[in-house]
């Protein structure tokens, strides 16, 4: 996957996430705290789904919501170390500086 500053900010994103309750990823919620528009999001997780990155699931809807049922999102064991391996790239490269240091 080619690393981009999206790529970046979501993978800091996911991993950050992917640490909270149940490791559950929401796609809106992975949007707002990376900063990357759905338009590029979604491709991108299809992407890593593809890739064995991530998986996916619908949350459990019950009758009285008056919502779409939510897709979940969670991180693999081979998307934790591709991700991590991303960030430290982004470490290291002088293009991704602006990234970095807001993360810091």
């Amino acid at each position: 996957m080619k690393v981009t500053h999206s790529l970046v900010l979501v993978a800091i994103a996911i991993l950050d996430m992917s640490q909270e309750v149940e490791g559950r990823i929401w796609g809106y919620a992975l949007s707002k705290k990376s900063g990357v528009r759905s338009g590029v999001l979604y491709p991108m997780l299809d992407r890593m789904m593809s890739a064995g990155w991530l998986e996916d699931h619908w949350e459990e809807h019950t009758g009285g919501e008056k919502r779409p049922p939510r897709r979940y999102y969670t991180l693999t064991d081979k998307g934790r170390n591709n991700l991590g391996g991303v960030v430290r790239r982004a470490e290291s490269e002088q293009r991704f500086a602006g990234i970095r240091a807001a993360h810091a």
